[in-house]
């Protein structure tokens, strides 16, 4: 009973298969549907895959002991966010100060100050939109920054807000041609500056480079650009278990500060590594939910071209549904045929949309800097679905092969 079930399902899958390749165009309009709703499913799920690797390694950096205060959200979603955020206090030095002195269980406490648009000029040589970091020596060691060669800034350098810098890999290699950087000066937005180190190259964020920056003590800072900027407070714990407990302890010195009593929420933000991943997987997953709906339209249009083409199908094969009826031929044989090939038909197109999409991720990576991740599961899950598709729109021209009356069947034109 068991070969002959084994037999039955492979006939049904050559009839399938015989029937494509005879009717090639057909065939093509037939799997267009399931194979463009696969494909996306599969493309989309590898850039979102890749997207999310590359975020959590090398944008939201942290570490799992590691949280910023600072006075405005780090990652703005919203224009009410925005508005709220410039009606709060900005963030002093004075204000790290005293959470660096009454943190007792704090690691380490640093305080930084950025800006994207600064440039760096050697001789006739310049370069534009560098990162420039005004930082205490803390932050350095908080955020891990590795030095290819030279040293860090140091705190008495800090304390006479030396003119002294850590430059990214862009800046030694473009603006120094390969020359020892270390002791030579640059101008920084025109403040001339000695190089006292280098950082090691980190490679580019979607096409971003992450090594055209450069780190001053965050007194120089303020004396290059003046004290209007909110500061950032860099708070490391010691050791990911203690994290939320550091975080409360911070958050109770701030909140004094600003003397906020019990019911008032709190006027600055708090963010850690995994807070900035849940907000990107939340902008992600929305992307991710639109496409799927577009694809599960696509689907859907293939599941009912391939209902149409099995009603064809079924009219054309009437008299070979006759004959097999006549010789003892159940409906449950004659339903499971069709079904068979409903989902063989779906399946082959599944595959097809499985390769199409696969080699789509791959090339946009090849050809542009968006990362991709091909993991098994969407290669299942798309797979999974081309096969209920071609079984639920499958059913309605199966049920009505196996209803048809033998007789009538075998009279058919």
């Amino acid at each position: 009973m068991a070969a002959k079930a084994t037999m039955a399902f492979g006939e049904a899958v050559r009839i399938a298969l015989d029937s494509l390749w005879a009717h090639k165009l057909r065939s093509l309009l037939t799997l267009i549907g399931v194979v463009i709703g696969v494909m996306s499913v599969i493309t989309v799920v590898s850039f979102v895959n890749g997207a999310n690797s590359y975020v959590a390694e090398k944008v939201f950096n942290l570490g799992t002991d590691v949280f910023l205060v600072s006075r405005a959200p780090v990652v703005i979603t919203t224009y009410k966010e925005y508005e709220e955020a410039q009606h709060r206090p900005k963030i002093t030095m004075q204000d790290y100060s005293v959470v660096r002195q009454a943190c007792r269980i704090c690691a380490s406490v640093g305080a930084g100050v950025t800006r994207g648009d600064g440039e760096v000029k050697v001789g006739s040589n310049y370069l534009t939109g560098t990162n420039v970091r005004g930082w205490t020596p803390s932050v350095t060691h908080i955020y891990n920054v590795e030095l290819a060669f030279g040293r860090e800034i140091t705190d008495s350098e800090l304390q006479h807000a030396a003119q002294v810098c850590v430059v990214g890999w862009d800046i030694y290699t473009e603006l120094f041609s390969g020359m020892d950087p270390i002791g030579r000066n640059i101008r920084l937005d025109g403040l001339p500056c000695e190089v006292v180190g280098v950082g090691k190259k980190l490679g580019s964020v979607l096409g971003q480079s992450r090594d055209n920056w450069v780190i001053l003590p965050i007194t120089t800072y303020f004396k290059r650009y003046g004290t209007g900027d909110s500061i950032t407070l860099w708070v490391k714990a010691h050791s990911a278990d203690t994290l939320s407990a550091t975080m409360d302890a911070v958050r109770q010195i701030v909140r004094g500060l600003r003397h906020l009593s019990y019911e008032q929420k709190d006027n600055f933000d708090i963010a850690t590594n995994q807070s900035l991943l849940q907000i990107w997987a939340s902008i992600s997953s929305g992307f991710f939910g639109g496409t799927i709906a577009l694809a599960s339209i696509s689907l859907l249009v293939g599941g009912i071209v391939i209902m149409n083409i099995m009603l064809v199908s079924v009219t054309e094969r009437m008299r070979e549904i006759g004959l097999r009826k006549s010789l003892g031929a159940r409906r449950v044989d004659i339903l499971l045929q069709f079904l068979i090939e409903s989902a063989t038909i779906s399946g082959v197109g599944g595959l097809i949309g499985i390769g199409m999409g696969m080699l789509l991720a791959k090339l946009v990576s090849w050809v542009t800097p968006l990362p991709t991740s091909i993991a098994l599961w969407p290669v299942l899950v798309g797979f999974g679905m081309s096969m209920l598709v071609g079984l639920f729109f499958g059913i309605y021209p199966a049920s009505k092969a196996s209803r048809l009356d033998p007789i009538t069947a075998l009279h058919a034109e």
